[in-house]
């Protein structure tokens, strides 16, 4: 089996992992790590025996594939630089800063008949992917994403740095055009939003309840979903799933019976699977899990949350100065 050569661009805490995947898979070949930190790119690239560079231009020729884990701001220019080179990218999440980037992106990678795939980690989260065979017409979803403050990530808004996982996923698995946003949020420690909730309005009449914090106390990360005669429940740090249906039989007193089943997988790597399954595209030329069109509709919906937030925070503080003078 011929393997696909790729690289790594940036290796901060996320991208460290990559590179640790790619290293460990038979269908990979990692040949270069970049970081602009010359220090850490070596640090990363000798550990698993791959060459150091700090300009991600000097890549071109060495490799077929990469994953680009730099800041958000970059995302556009790192990725489509690639691009126009004709290698496959994989782009972490969120996509770009912007709608017309990750338009100009898609519309790269389709003219050149690339693989363009958006790290939405969730999506491969075993969890997740059982959920699938339980779906049927959800008619009400509540998330709840929350987490200590670690310090990073915060260049971005909390709906682009954790929700959007959320948003991508109810996206997925809700087949509804979405109506009407209603999102309120504050920022707290950093200059960005840092606690965020949204209400979510299908036309088909399903409502998804979604909560983030990065400045919780505990670490949270659940779904549940409501749908006729059954109730879906999903554990992504504990990577389990519970289902309740209700059954034909009567149970006690004369209410219906439920039947109740509960699957967990503790030993699944969900970058690992995501990073192969990016290597498999790139080595089939089939559509990856997760696309660019994907990622772009979940950008979209959480730019609209975070304009929504800002106006009302611009409001308040409008209203506040009024009172003041």
């Amino acid at each position: 089996m011929q393997k696909v050569k790729v690289g790594v661009i940036g290796v901060g805490y996320l991208g460290q992992y990559h590179a640790e995947k790619y290293a460990s898979m038979e269908e990979a070949d990692l040949v270069g790590i970049v970081d602009i930190d010359k220090k850490r790119a070596h640090e990363i690239a000798e550990k698993y025996g791959a060459k150091t560079y700090t300009d991600y231009k000097d890549l071109i020729g060495k490799v077929e594939a990469v994953s680009v884990v730099v800041p958000t701001t970059l995302h556009y220019p790192v990725a489509g630089h690639f691009l126009r080179q004709g290698i496959d990218v994989l782009l972490e999440k969120p996509m770009t800063c912007t709608l017309a980037e990750a338009s100009r992106l898609i519309k790269l990678a389709k003219a050149r008949n690339l693989i363009l795939q958006v790290g939405h980690l969730e999506r491969f989260n075993p969890a997740v992917v059982a959920l699938k065979d339980h779906l049927e017409n959800p008619l009400f979803i509540e998330s709840h994403r929350l987490s200590t403050f670690k310090g990073r990530g915060i260049d971005v808004d909390v709906v682009l740095d954790l929700m959007i996982h959320d948003i991508d996923i109810i996206l997925n698995i809700v087949k509804s055009k979405l109506k009407d946003i209603h999102a309120v949020g504050v920022p707290v420690i950093t200059p960005n939003t840092d606690i965020a909730n949204v209400r979510l309005e299908f036309e088909n009449g399903c409502t998804a309840n979604v909560t983030v914090s990065r400045i919780s106390n505990k670490n949270m990360r659940k779904i549940r979903i409501f749908q006729p005669n059954a109730y879906l429940s999903v554990d992504y740090a504990r990577r389990e799933i519970m289902v309740i249906k209700k059954t034909a039989q009567n149970g006690m007193y004369g209410f219906p019976g439920i039947e109740e089943q509960v699957a967990s997988f503790p030993e699944s790597d969900s970058l690992a699977e995501e990073l192969r399954a990016f290597v498999s595209s790139v080595r089939t030329r089939k559509p990856p899990v997760v696309s660019g069109e994907d990622g772009q509709r979940a950008l979209q919906v959480a730019l609209k949350i975070m304009k929504q937030i800002n106006r009302t925070i611009e409001n308040l503080g409008r209203s506040l100065n009024m009172l003041v003078s």
